[in-house]
């Protein structure tokens, strides 16, 4: 059982995304907002498995979680298939310091990228409806969600990269390239 865990590890922590996503924990908000979740699993995904793997995954992980989403009207694809590839762009480093500090800048930029992408999606739909000001309330949840995202992604990065690194030579369960 435990090798069949260890083979599979990297389809069973992708499953966990939407239900972390939709758990909402309480405890770990600031502001009363989340951090944004996807990040903290496709950023080891990406660094490991490179661009094409990460933009795949960004894809699935974006269609996934716009599908359970009840506001359908809006999608988190473009900024996850972007993060996606961006990720697999950047190597390991073997610093292990530096490594926690750069997953935190790095989840913190990409958590900009996408939080403003949805809430620009937003404003394009409303923009004719509405006053613009009306939206501005937004930016504080947009800089709340990078800081508790940069917060806690070298935590969860570092965690879900090590598991990741364990099963690599082990038939990886979502393979795009190869």
């Amino acid at each position: 059982m435990g090798k069949y865990l260890t083979k599979k590890i990297s389809l069973i922590s992708f499953l966990f995304i939407p239900i972390v996503y939709f758990w909402d924990p309480n405890w770990l908000e600031f502001l009363g907002v989340q951090p944004y979740w996807p990040l903290f699993w496709l950023l080891p995904w990406s660094m490991i498995y490179g661009s094409f793997d990460g933009f795949i995954v960004g894809l699935f992980l974006g269609i996934i979680l716009d599908s359970i989403s009840p506001d359908s009207s809006f999608t988190q694809i473009p900024g996850l298939v972007f993060c996606g590839i961006w990720f697999g762009q950047i190597s390991l480093s073997s610093n292990i310091l530096l490594s926690h500090f750069r997953y935190g800048l790095i989840c913190s930029i990409a958590s900009f990228l996408c939080s403003s992408l949805y809430f620009s999606q937003i404003l394009i739909k409303n923009l004719p409806y509405n006053n613009i000001f009306l939206y501005l309330p937004s930016i504080k949840n947009i800089f709340a969600q990078v800081f508790i995202t940069s917060l806690l992604a070298p935590l969860f990065c570092s965690l879900i990269l090590n598991l990741f690194k364990r099963s690599k030579g082990r038939d990886k369960l979502i393979s795009f390239n190869n």
